[in-house]
Parts: C-alpha cells; structure tokens; sequence
C-alpha cells in the first residue's frame, strides 16, 4: 500500500509541479509555492484518493509535508483503515 507522505509527494510533483529537490518532509506547502487555491485543491485531492474529510482549518499553507500525511493518516485510522503516514521523521 502507497504511504500516504509517498502519494502527497506524488502529487505535489505531477499536479503541481514542484521542484522534486525542494519536496522534504520539513517543506511547508507555501515554502513549495503553493498558493491558498492550489493548497484547497491539494487538499481536495488527497480527500478524494484516500475518502477521508479533512478539516477547512487544516488546509494551511504553513502546514509542514509530514504534518499533512499524518494529519491525512489520523483520519484514515479514525476511519477504521489503519495505515502509517510513510512521512520520515
């Protein structure tokens, strides 16, 4: 199964076109160039492959990678699909 930080990155490169080398799991979404549109339409994405609800509040541009496929795996847990977040600590 495809973590979830593997699929953000994934992602992140074909939809949005960001820069492979700038993609750490430190990176926040705004540090990648994502503006408030395309950091909804992220969020949309991942809703939408993995069927979990992310909260409005959630969809932050400060929000670091690792913190965002942990947020989306919490959710996924919640949801009874008990999964690691795949993120490098």
């Amino acid at each position: 199964m495809e973590s979830v930080y593997d699929h953000l990155v994934t992602v992140l490169q074909d939809k949005f076109e960001a820069d492979a080398d700038e993609i750490r799991p430190e990176a926040t979404l705004a540090s990648l160039e994502l503006d408030s549109l395309a950091v909804v339409e992220l969020y949309v994405t991942l809703q939408e492959h993995w069927g979990v609800a992310l909260e409005e509040d959630d969809a932050a541009a400060e929000m670091a990678l690792h913190k965002l496929a942990q947020t989306v795996a919490a959710q996924l847990s919640a949801a009874g699909a008990a999964t690691d977040s795949g993120a490098p600590q």
